[in-house]
C-alpha cells in the first residue's frame, strides 16, 4: 500500500510539473509587454500575477487526481482485477471473500505497480516555449520610435495634447565596493543609503521624451542622463552625501528632491577581553601571561594582526626599552576575530621589576588602503624583590589582624541557648549566668576600644567556670569566622593590659627580668600600642567600630541586669558591623608623610617673583554668528520677507562640517526654491538655521544701583587717603 501511495504522489508532481512548464513561457511574454509598454513597475506586477495564476493552475490540475482517478485507472490497468474500490474501503466491513481479494490485489500490485505518471507533452511544451521566446523577443526587440513617429504624423499636435511631463518609472542600481562584500541591489525609490565609493547607476522613464534631462544636486553640480532605448541613464561614484533632483525640459509636472545618504568605513576596533584590567600586577615566579583580544569591523578584519610587545627593564633613568612583534592568526568571522597568545616572559628576558606591554593592531579589509585599529595598551607589572617582601609583610598584618575580631557571635550563641534553658534554670543563676556573658560581652568590647585608642578598665576577671556553657550549649558553625570559640585566651593577652604604672604588668604573676627594656616599660610605665595602631584605621573602618562598640555597650548593660532577650538586638547589630569592618579591604593605612618640593626660605617676604608665571588659560575669541544668516533668519519670520537663497546655499556649503545636520538644511533651501509660496516650507528653513546659529554667549548681569544707605558707604571708602 505505501509502494501505490508514493506512486499516486509521483503522478501528481508530474502533472503540475507540466502545467508550470507550459505555463512559464506565456508568463514571460506578458512580462516582456508589460515591460515594452508600461514599465519595470508594471512588468513586475504582471509577472507576479502570471506567477501566482500558474501555481494556481497547477495546484488544481495536480487535485484532480483524486481517489477515483486513481481507481479508475487502475481498474482500467488491469492490475487490479477491478477490485481497486477494496483499496481504500475499511477492512473490517468487508466479509472473509473481499478481504481475501484485497491482499491478492495488494500482492499483485507490489509485484508489478503500472505506470500512474501523465506521459510529456513534448510536442505542445516545445510549441508554448516557442511561442511565448518570439512573442517576448518581438517585444523588447521592436523599434521605439516607430510608434511615435507613426503617431506623429497621424496627428502632428499628439506632442501639445500630451500634457505636462512625468516619470512614468525608475530604477536605481547600487553596486556596492566588492570589499564590502554587499551584492549588488536594484530599487526603484531614488532615495538611498549606500556604503562610500558605491557605484550607482540611475535608469528613468518619462511618459513621454523629453528634450534633455539631468541630474541636478544641492551643490550645483550637473549629471546628465543619456537616452537609450528610451530609457534616460546616468552613473556616478557616491563619495559624500548630497541631494539632488531630476530636472527636464520641458519642466517635470512634479519635483521632488532626493536624499543620498553615504555610509564612510569605519575603522576597526579591538577590544581587550583578558585582562579585563590594563594594568595587571604579576606574581612572584610568574612565567606567562595569556592574552585575548576581539576585534569588530563593519564590513570585516583581515586574518592576521601584529600584536607588539614592548618590555621595559632598568629603574630610575637608566630603563631601557626592547620591542618585539608577533604575528597572530585571528578565528571567528570576518566581522568579529578573536586573537589569543600566551606571552613567555622567560623568552622575553622580564625580570623581577620589568614592565610587560603589548598591544593589539588589526587592518580591515577597506580597499585600496586598508584602515588600522589598535587596542588600548596592557601592562603587566612584575613585582621586584622589595615588594615581595613587603605585600608578605602585609599579607601577615591582614591574616592576623581578624583575630581579635572573632567571638561576638559566640556571645549571641550562649545568650540565645540560655533563653532557651530559662524554664529550667533557677532564676538566680539565670541573672548569674547572664551575667557572665555581660562580662564576655564587656571584654570583647574594651578588646575593639584598644583599637579605637580608648583606655582599659583595668583587669576584669573572668567568670567562673562553673557558669560557663557546658558541652552541650550548642556552638557556631566552622564555616564562619568568628564562630571559634577563643575569647577567653584572647581576653587574657588583651584585656589584661591596664594603666597599673605601680604593679606588675597585667596581673600575670610573672617577676620582672632584670636589664629586660620590655619588663622595666611594662613594670614602671605603659604603652599605647593600640592607641597607635588606631591612627592607621581609616575614617570608615574608624565609625563602623565605633557603631559596634555602642552596640555591645547597649547588649552589655541589658545582660549583666538578666534581661538576655533585650540584649539580643544590640549584639546582632554589633555583629553586623564587625563584619562590616572584617570585609572592608584595607585595615591598615600606609603612614607615609608627603614629599613636597623644600621651601626656599630664602625668598620668602622677599617680593621676588623670578620663575613665577600666570596660571591663566588664554581666552580663545568666539566667531561671532554671520550677520546675513541672521537676517534671512529674521526675513523668513516674516510674510513679505524674502531671504537670499543663494547665499544661504553658499553658506551651507561653507560650513557644511560644522552644522549639525548640513543635509537638511539644504532640503529645506531646496524645497523653499522649488515652491517659495510655501510657509511650511519658510517654517522649517526658519527653524533649521535656528539650529546652525551659534548660541550667543551669556553677559554679565549689570549690577543693580546702590540705595542711599550703600552710596554713603562707597563714598565713605573714597572719602578716606
Amino acid at each position: 500500500m505505501k509502494t501505490l501511495q508514493q506512486a499516486w504522489q509521483r503522478a501528481r508532481r508530474r502533472r503540475a510539473a507540466i502545467t508550470v512548464l507550459l505555463g512559464l513561457p506565456w508568463a514571460l511574454a506578458a512580462a516582456a509587454l508589460a515591460l515594452r509598454l508600461s514599465g519595470f513597475d508594471s512588468a513586475c506586477v504582471v509577472a507576479t500575477v502570471a506567477l501566482l495564476i500558474i501555481a494556481t493552475v497547477a495546484t488544481t490540475r495536480a487535485r484532480q487526481l483524486d481517489r477515483r482517478w486513481l481507481q479508475r485507472r487502475l481498474d482500467a490497468s488491469g492490475a487490479s482485477e477491478d477490485s481497486a474500490d477494496l483499496l481504500f474501503a475499511d477492512v473490517s466491513t468487508l466479509n472473509p471473500l473481499q478481504q481475501r481479494q484485497r491482499t491478492h490485489v495488494l500482492a499483485a500490485l507490489e509485484r508489478n505497480l503500472p505506470e500512474l505518471r501523465p506521459r510529456w507533452p513534448r510536442r505542445a511544451m516545445a510549441l508554448c516555449w516557442i511561442g511565448g521566446i518570439a512573442v517576448a523577443v518581438l517585444a523588447l526587440g521592436w523599434p521605439h520610435n516607430a510608434a511615435p513617429r507613426t503617431a506623429a504624423l497621424a496627428t502632428p499636435q499628439s506632442s501639445a495634447k500630451a500634457g505636462p511631463l512625468r516619470l512614468q518609472s525608475t530604477r536605481l542600481r547600487i553596486d556596492a565596493p566588492t570589499y564590502t562584500g554587499q551584492p549588488t541591489r536594484t530599487q526603484n525609490a531614488l532615495d538611498a543609503k549606500v556604503a562610500a565609493d558605491s557605484g550607482l547607476s540611475w535608469s528613468l522613464r518619462f511618459d513621454h521624451a523629453p528634450s534633455k534631462a539631468w541630474l541636478q544636486f544641492h551643490d550645483g553640480r550637473r549629471l546628465p542622463l543619456r537616452e537609450h532605448d528610451g530609457e534616460w541613464q546616468a552613473q556616478d561614484v557616491a563619495r559624500t552625501p548630497v541631494l539632488y533632483r531630476v530636472v527636464s525640459e520641458p519642466a517635470l509636472a512634479e519635483t521632488r528632491l532626493h536624499r543620498l545618504d553615504v555610509v564612510a568605513d569605519r575603522a576597526p576596533t579591538v577590544r581587550v577581553i583578558d585582562p579585563a584590567a590594563s594594568l595587571v600586577l604579576g606574581t612572584p615566579g610568574q612565567r606567562q601571561w595569556t592574552l585575548r583580544f576581539e576585534a569588530s569591523d563593519d564590513h570585516g578584519v583581515l586574518p592576521q594582526a601584529t600584536l607588539s610587545i614592548t618590555t621595559t627593564q632598568g629603574s630610575g633613568e637608566n630603563i631601557t626599552f626592547v620591542r618585539r612583534s608577533v604575528t597572530l592568526n585571528g578565528s571567528g568571522e570576518a566581522t568579529a576575530r578573536r586573537f589569543a597568545h600566551t606571552l613567555d616572559l622567560a623568552a622575553l628576558g622580564a625580570q623581577p621589576g620589568n614592565d610587560v606591554i603589548a598591544q593589539l593592531e588589526v587592518r580591515d579589509s577597506h580597499a585600496p588602503t586598508a584602515q588600522l585599529g589598535r587596542s588600548s595598551s596592557v601592562i603587566l607589572r612584575l613585582p621586584s624583590t622589595e615588594a615581595v617582601l613587603g605585600a608578605e609583610l602585609e599579607g601577615r598584618i591582614k591574616k592576623t589582624l581578624p583575630a581579635y575580631f572573632r567571638s561576638q557571635r559566640q556571645i549571641i550563641i550562649d545568650a540565645e541557648a540560655l533563653i532557651r534553658e530559662r524554664r529550667g534554670v533557677a532564676a538566680d543563676t539565670f541573672i548569674k549566668r547572664s551575667d557572665a556573658i555581660g562580662v564576655d560581652q564587656r571584654i570583647l568590647r574594651l578588646r575593639y576600644g584598644q583599637f579605637l585608642g580608648e583606655e582599659s578598665e583595668g583587669a576584669p576577671k573572668p567568670p567562673p567556670t562553673s557558669d560557663l556553657p557546658t558541652s552541650d550549649t550548642p556552638t557556631a558553625d566552622a564555616h564562619d569566622d568568628d564562630h571559634d570559640h577563643d575569647h577567653e585566651a584572647q581576653a587574657g593577652a588583651h584585656d589584661e593590659h591596664g594603666h597599673e604604672h605601680g604593679g606588675a604588668a597585667g596581673g600575670s604573676g610573672t617577676p620582672p627580668v632584670f636589664g629586660s627594656a620590655t619588663d622595666v616599660l611594662s613594670e614602671y610605665g605603659h604603652t599605647h600600642d593600640h592607641a597607635e595602631a588606631a591612627t592607621l584605621l581609616d575614617p570608615q573602618t574608624r565609625a563602623t567600630l565605633k557603631a559596634a562598640l555602642d552596640q555591645m555597650w547597649s547588649a552589655e548593660g541589658e545582660l549583666r541586669q538578666g534581661r538576655p532577650e533585650q540584649a539580643l538586638p544590640f549584639a546582632y547589630k554589633a555583629l553586623a558591623f564587625i563584619k562590616q569592618v572584617q570585609q572592608a579591604e584595607r585595615i591598615y593605612l600606609a603612614r607615609v608623610g608627603p614629599e613636597l618640593p623644600p621651601i626656599d626660605e630664602g625668598r620668602r617676604l622677599s617680593g621676588d617673583r623670578a620663575g613665577l608665571a600666570s596660571r591663566e588659560l588664554p581666552l580663545a575669541a568666539r566667531t561671532p554668528p554671520d550677520p546675513a544668516v541672521v537676517e534671512a533668519w529674521q526675513r523668513l519670520g516674516d510674510e513679505d520677507g524674502t531671504p537670499d537663497l543663494d547665499m544661504l546655499a553658499a553658506w551651507q556649503q561653507r560650513n557644511s562640517a560644522f552644522l549639525p545636520d548640513a543635509l537638511d538644511l539644504a532640503a529645506a533651501i531646496e524645497q523653499l526654491r522649488i515652491e517659495p509660496g510655501c510657509t511650511e516650507c519658510r517654517q522649517r528653513l526658519r527653524a533649521q538655521l535656528w539650529r546652525a546659529l551659534q548660541r550667543p554667549l551669556p553677559q554679565v548681569m549689570r549690577r543693580s544701583a546702590a540705595d542711599a544707605m550703600g552710596q554713603r558707604y562707597l563714598d565713605a571708602l573714597e572719602a578716606q587717603p
